[in-house]
């Protein structure tokens, strides 16, 4: 079932125990989730907590998430317990001293390890989110949107394009990609592995490496992660970028944490997660601090915004948002709020592209505002701003369909659509009818079982 080489391979790996990962690789994948707090505070029934995770929890089924609207609004991300680890790593590398922070995930899609970074950052910071992939790229701004947080913005680059951002970023997550061989369950990853595959990748993730380097401050943090066992991918790797560079490992204590194996090679430590140890899929995650400086001066680039503000734009967004004024920008007809100084921000424009700049709260026509999808998925509208219309479950599928939907004893004009109090996005009372401003892109295209209520994820009561 799976290739020779692999199998020799692993079997000569003595921090993995060789039969019980073949083992464990048979059974189906763990199905986990994280909660998004921000947006609700039940946990699901009959769940058992992510060791290390706070909001994270392995469910006793895979649900459809496509048919559950909580999904659509952002209140959890389907993610793989082993990836959660992050938030670990993340507690035990900063001091709660540590202020205002910037934060690159470097190679983000689909936006897993982005949203739960920013969550941990809240409001303290700036995430970064990057997808060079275009398609990829895309669903990550989605992902990021539903999660309704104002702290990040979405690039679309090559990693060589954070070079010039000179010692810019506290923390950068490369989460590289990898010969996926931690995700084995999986036919098509067995299926697409080679050796030479894993050889092309090593050579991939260290260039990868090299290109964002220059863009960690002194005394920065870069955490390295994979879904792969290959020690070529991993902690040959990490060593490589130590010798290279001046750099240092930074050990993360995992006493409280049964199953997940330290590795030490040559000095450089590394956290594997192999199932059949933990529930979960296979994941390496190495932690480095950067001890030199870079040697080039990053330029400042003050740039005039492409938009002016008008006394009508910061009234609207008084009214609909609290949202911080001074992070407010226009470009062209709509208005953002930004989570980055202005300063900051035009040298993000300069050398990066920008596909989602923060929050878009509207836009500028001639006969008044229209509010954005954006808007009513962040945790900076108002919540008495628009009045509300809670959907039951037949019209809320309605709703994410983009189908007409029932006329409301509501006021004319906008108003948001909710499900069991969850914003899930506009719609406008013209008076005669309804019009549905779900986003035609996000669609839910699936024709709707007459059981769908029945496959969606069952939360514990208050």
């Amino acid at each position: 079932m799976y290739p020779e080489l692999f199998i020799q391979r692993i079997n000569s790996q003595k921090y993995i125990d060789a039969e019980a990962l073949l083992k464990a690789l048979e059974d189906p994948s763990p199905v986990s989730i994280r909660i998004n707090r921000s947006k609700l505070d039940k946990n699901p029934l009959n769940s058992l907590p992510v060791p290390w995770c706070s909001t994270g929890f392995y469910l006793d089924s895979r649900p459809s998430y496509t048919l559950d609207p909580l999904f659509h609004s952002g209140c959890y991300y389907p993610q793989e317990a082993s990836g959660m680890f992050l938030e670990q790593v993340f507690k035990q590398v900063l001091n709660d001293g540590d202020g205002y922070l910037k934060v690159l995930d470097l190679c983000a899609a689909p936006g897993g390890k982005s949203t739960h970074l920013s969550s941990m950052i809240g409001s303290r910071g700036l995430l970064i989110a990057n997808e060079v992939i275009k398609t990829r790229a895309s669903v990550l701004a989605e992902n990021i949107t539903k999660w309704g947080n104002s702290n990040t913005i979405v690039t679309r680059n090559d990693p060589s394009a954070f070079s010039e951002l000179h010692g810019f970023f506290d923390i950068i997550l490369v989460d590289a990609p990898c010969s996926g061989e931690g995700m084995f369950r999986d036919s098509i990853a067995v299926s697409e592995w080679s050796e030479e595959n894993t050889h092309h990748c090593s050579v991939r993730q260290r260039r990868i490496l090299t290109d964002v380097w220059p863009s960690l401050k002194e005394n920065g943090i870069l955490i390295y992660s994979t879904c792969t066992f290959n020690p070529g991918e991993n902690e040959e790797n990490v060593k490589w970028m130590i010798t290279k560079n001046q750099a240092e490992i930074v050990d993360i204590d995992i006493s409280g944490y049964h199953g997940i194996r330290e590795m030490n090679y040559q000095g450089i430590k590394g956290y594997g997660f192999y199932p059949g140890s933990i529930i979960g899929e296979g994941f390496f995650i190495s932690v480095l601090r950067k001890t030199g400086t870079s040697f080039k001066t990053t330029d400042r680039i003050r740039k005039k915004q492409s938009g002016e503000l008008t006394g009508n734009d910061i009234e609207i967004v008084k009214k609909w948002t609290s949202l911080p004024v001074e992070s407010i920008v226009r470009e062209e007809d709509h208005v953002f709020s930004i989570p980055a100084s202005n300063e900051d921000y035009n040298l993000l424009k300069q050398n990066l592209r920008i596909i989602k700049a923060g929050t878009r709260i509207c836009a500028s026509r001639k006969n008044g505002y229209v509010p954005d999808h954006e808007l009513a998925l962040s945790e900076g509208i108002r919540k008495d701003a628009f009045p509300a219309a809670d959907l039951d479950y037949s019209d809320a599928l309605r709703y994410l369909r983009r189908d007409n939907i029932m006329q409301f004893e509501i006021s004319k004009g906008w108003f948001i659509a909710t499900y069991k109090g969850v914003n899930m996005g506009f719609c406008n009372n013209i008076g005669n009818r309804v019009n549905n401003y779900y986003p035609v892109d996000w669609r839910v295209r699936m024709s709707i079982p007459e059981t769908a209520g029945i496959n969606i994820i069952t939360w514990e009561p208050k």
